[in-house]
Parts: structure tokens; C-alpha cells; sequence
């Protein structure tokens, strides 16, 4: 009987290679990587276009910021007397009423 030779190609690595548990973890680093790189990306975004990144001069405050509902509140009163819908003494009264309960 004829033995056979048999080729084999064998991948040689001179004892510093990771083996596939190497190529693994460098899957799931570059995974983690571009994870972060995109939620760093829409966290910009968000940030950049969100109404609460602070107010605008001129803007009416946020509803969370001291003293903000007195003023919208002294704000809505001087309309409906600039538009004549009180007269005023109701101005006045009113006025003095919600800066008395400040």
C-alpha cells in the first residue's frame, strides 16, 4: 500500500497571535466604538436642538425657572389691558393681587 502525502497549510503566528478569541474581542470593541461614536453623535444633536439649551433673549422664560409664572402671569394681565378687554382699576387691582401672593 502507497502512503499518501498530505499537504497541510498551516497559519503560523510565532506564539503572539490572540487565536479566535482575539478576533472576538476585537469585534465586539469595534462594535462597542461605533455604539458610542453614534449615541456621542445624537446626544450632540439633542443638545444642540433642544428647547431647554436655555432661552433666547425676549423669549418668555421656561416654565421651570423662578419666579416665571408670576411674570407670565403679570405678562397675560398687561395684554388683556393693552387690548381693552379690562379697564384700569381691574389692571391695577389684579396686578396688586398676584404681586401680593409672589
Amino acid at each position: 500500500m502507497r502512503a499518501r502525502r498530505v499537504i497541510v497549510m498551516m497559519w503560523y503566528d510565532g506564539g503572539w497571535g490572540w487565536g479566535w478569541g482575539g478576533w472576538f474581542v476585537m469585534a465586539v470593541i469595534m462594535v462597542f466604538f461605533w455604539a458610542m461614536v453614534i449615541a456621542g453623535f445624537v446626544a450632540l444633536v439633542h443638545y444642540l436642538t433642544s428647547a431647554r439649551h436655555g432661552h433666547q433673549p425676549g423669549q418668555p422664560p421656561s416654565p421651570g425657572e423662578p419666579g416665571s409664572g408670576s411674570r407670565r402671569a403679570e405678562d397675560l394681565l398687561a395684554e388683556r389691558f393693552a387690548r381693552g378687554e379690562i379697564d384700569e382699576d381691574e389692571y391695577k387691582r389684579r396686578l396688586a393681587l398676584l404681586r401680593e401672593h409672589r
